[in-house]
């Protein structure tokens, strides 16, 4: 393979394709077909020097058929993590929904918390299987400092450090002025401070909301208590919850998510702390089930479709018109609070 080899991407043009690879390898498209299918009667050294030509080219099977036509296969991977919280899963449902009205197809890859390298190994999976574009669902810090290079346009739905590609879109919610709102309401009923039961800080999710507390506390000039960190689930928030009913002076929580704040009410009632009474709450999400809960939970709501919808359409025109002009992005839906029963003036 001494002859001169199609110039590699670095990042622009065009993937290359099987007519790349047999131009490389010195064989027919249809060999590279048969090796790409595994069938027999092609030869051993021949596959081989497909298979090299392959790797040198960077080239990524694409099983669709019209991608050995127009190189594209209306397909979008999509990273996420394999949880059912409210969250993620609710998300989830919003981007294949979304999905579908473009006429685009999904495939999902799960990664676990705890899985060095896993959003890294997604990635490389769902590049291997042809797609057009790649969304990150629910970037999270997985601490190994593992960059992430795609040759594709990539949507992360928040932070995502160390992702290069060819064209980077990032949306999602205000988690920062969210945890601003949540906690300027409880100041604004009178508490000397408020205290946070803070999500895992793996999560961008939860360091922006977090961030928020912290400014709006900041910004009040009062003092700032400790933060304890739950997991995301109800038995977390229950255990914050008993730590924080043996302090007198805690009045105003602002939990992370919902289902913490669940957690929460059921340790204070077992302490006989009422809520609104001696402690007003206010959680995160919007849970179906936050307004029948006991006191119904003041919660920040988090609008999925539509801020799914906008960073699906830009990665939509990213992928059909990457030099093409842009349309301003709509401006992301306004952050508002549902006030319930949870949260009442300092007394």
């Amino acid at each position: 393979m001494s002859e001169a080899k199609p110039a590699p991407n670095g990042g622009r043009g065009r993937r290359p394709g099987s007519t790349d690879v047999a131009r490389l390898a010195g064989v027919s498209q249809k060999t590279v077909s048969r090796v790409l299918n595994g069938e027999p009667y092609v030869k051993e050294e021949v596959r081989l020097r497909v298979q090299a030509a392959m790797r040198e080219l960077g080239y990524r099977r694409n099983n669709a058929a019209r991608a050995l036509n127009s190189g594209r296969t209306r397909r979008i991977g999509v990273v996420c993590l394999g949880t059912a919280l409210f969250g993620p899963s609710t998300q989830l449902v919003a981007i294949e929904r979304t999905l579908r009205s473009t006429g685009y197809s999904l495939s999902i890859v799960n990664t676990l918390e705890g899985d060095t390298g896993g959003v890294a190994g997604a990635v490389e999976h769902l590049l291997e299987q042809g797609v057009d574009g790649i969304i990150l669902s629910e970037p999270i810090d997985e601490g190994d400092d593992q960059p992430i290079n795609v040759d594709l346009p990539v949507l992360s739905f928040g932070q995502f450090p160390g992702l290069t590609a060819r064209s980077a879109l990032y949306t999602g919610g205000d988690n920062t002025g969210a945890g601003r709102l949540a906690t300027e309401h409880l100041l604004g009923l009178g508490h000397r401070t408020v205290w946070h039961v803070a999500g895992p800080q793996r999560w961008w999710a939860a360091r922006e909301r977090l961030e928020g507390w912290r400014q709006a506390l900041a910004a009040a000039g009062v003092p700032e208590p400790p933060v304890l960190e739950g997991d995301w689930l109800p038995a977390s928030g229950y255990e914050a919850g008993r730590q924080l009913a043996r302090n007198d002076e805690v009045t105003a929580i602002f939990v992370a998510n919902d289902d913490m704040a669940i957690g929460v009410l059921r340790a204070l009632a077992e302490a006989g702390r009422s809520v609104p009474g001696e402690v007003s709450i206010v959680g995160f999400d919007d849970i179906p089930s936050a307004a029948y809960l006991s006191p119904p939970l003041t919660t920040v709501p988090q609008d999925f479709d539509a801020h799914v919808a906008r960073g699906i359409a830009n990665l939509v025109t990213e992928i059909e018109s990457p030099t093409g002009d842009r349309s301003p992005a709509p401006e992301p839906p306004p952050l508002r609070l549902v006030i319930r029963h949870s949260t009442a003036p300092a007394s």
